[in-house]
């Protein structure tokens, strides 16, 4: 056994046992690859073929739509556990990719190539579950950000999304500028700014040079 298959066996073991068969982990050890990324790189950009789908082993990425004229939206984040069900279909089908996927924290994923994925659905009860479980979440996920959009005002979704991002990170301190904030939820700086020191005022954030710390629950 070579020493990445070695250590992909290790962290499996520690993520996944109880979750996948023994027989299952033995195959994701023999045909998977490990990667690792630094905040800000590009797991995977839009119309870029989908060969492999990642599990997320630490750190979190960020899962941006891009419109035809070039704005951005953040949708939802990857964490610890997770893999991307629409990485997924687009494997399955030979698709491009229709989503950008920025890490958000370093971030170590184990890549499993398309022509394996869909066999497992057919031969392992726990692929099918986790692949299941996967669509239920994103798809929970993606209605909250069309809910977001719909009936939340600016406000709220900014609150909102300070608070869900220092759960990310496990963290209530964040190091994130103005600028990034309006194109995480595609608005302008000058709106983020000033509801940014609404929020300072009424005592839900505290907020200096590009770091938010949030105070309050929503």
């Amino acid at each position: 056994m070579t020493t990445q298959e070695l250590m992909i066996r290790e962290k499996l073991d520690e993520y996944f046992t109880g979750i996948f068969e023994k027989e299952l982990i033995d195959e994701i050890v023999q045909v998977g690859f490990a990667d690792k990324f630094k905040s800000g790189d590009i797991m995977v950009d839009i119309g870029e073929k989908m060969t492999h789908i990642p599990l997320i082993l630490s750190g979190a990425v960020k899962i941006i739509r891009q419109e035809k004229k070039g704005e951005e939206l953040v949708v939802y984040h990857l964490e610890k556990g997770d893999t991307c069900a629409i990485s997924f279909i687009n494997c399955i089908n030979r698709k491009e990719s229709i989503f950008r996927g920025e890490v958000e924290m370093d971030t170590e994923a184990i890549f499993l190539p398309v022509d394996k994925i869909d066999d497992w659905l057919a031969n392992y009860k726990s692929w099918r579950n986790y692949i299941i479980d996967s669509y239920h979440f994103r798809l929970l996920e993606l209605v909250e950000s069309i809910d977001g959009l719909a009936f939340m005002n600016m406000t709220e979704r900014i609150y909102k999304y300070l608070y869900d991002l220092s759960k990310i990170k496990r963290n209530e301190e964040l190091e994130i500028t103005h600028q990034e904030l309006a194109n995480d939820l595609n608005t302008s700086r000058v709106v983020v700014t000033r509801i940014i020191k609404q929020l300072h005022d009424n005592g839900k954030i505290y907020s200096t040079r590009n770091k938010i710390r949030v105070l309050e629950e929503s």
